[in-house]
């Protein structure tokens, strides 16, 4: 069954930019050792790019959100370095869930990233809905929210709704 990865937003200003968090720091050890695991094994990997314009405080978006980030080719829209591999696929979306996932040939999928109760859950569940026979996982050692309760909010949703999550803090 073919593997995909799919690193959601990992870019400087979800991690250490305009809208960071310490949270969003300490996964990123984490999202290497499984980007490198996926690799290693010849998988696919994907990164998702949250993609704005120099508008963006004028936008719905930047209304609920006016904490100007990820604007298109800024410093803070780029993939942190660490993170950054050869022969990757780059989605850009312009806001929390990439439409476009029914373009991919897409069997077993896993998600890891930011923000969990933004991005992540909205990608999982659109995934989920695109491919419903396909297996959806998310690796939640490799996730953080916008809060921590946010982020467990998030797991509970995307439980309910058929996507595999696993690494939760108080597993053993």
């Amino acid at each position: 069954m073919k593997k995909t990865l799919i690193v959601v937003d990992m870019q400087k200003d979800f991690i250490n930019g305009s809208l960071g968090s310490l949270e969003a720091a300490e996964i990123v050890g984490n999202v290497k050792t499984k980007i490198a695991k996926y690799r290693n094994e010849g998988n696919e990997i994907i990164f998702t790019r949250d993609t704005h314009q120099e508008n963006y405080l004028s936008t719905r978006e930047g209304q609920y959100l006016p904490v100007t980030h990820c604007v298109e080719n800024t410093e803070g829209w780029e993939v942190i370095e660490e993170l950054r591999i050869e022969n990757a696929v780059y989605v850009d979306k312009p806001n929390f869930g990439y439409l476009g996932w029914g373009q991919y040939q897409l069997e077993e999928i896993e998600l890891v990233g930011v923000c969990t109760d933004i991005c992540v859950v909205s990608n999982a569940l659109i995934l989920k809905a695109a491919f419903p026979e396909g297996i959806v996982k998310v690796d939640a050692s490799c996730c953080a929210g916008v809060t921590k309760q946010s982020h467990e909010q998030a797991l509970a949703v995307m439980k309910m709704c058929q996507v595999e999550v696993y690494g939760e803090r108080d597993e053993a």
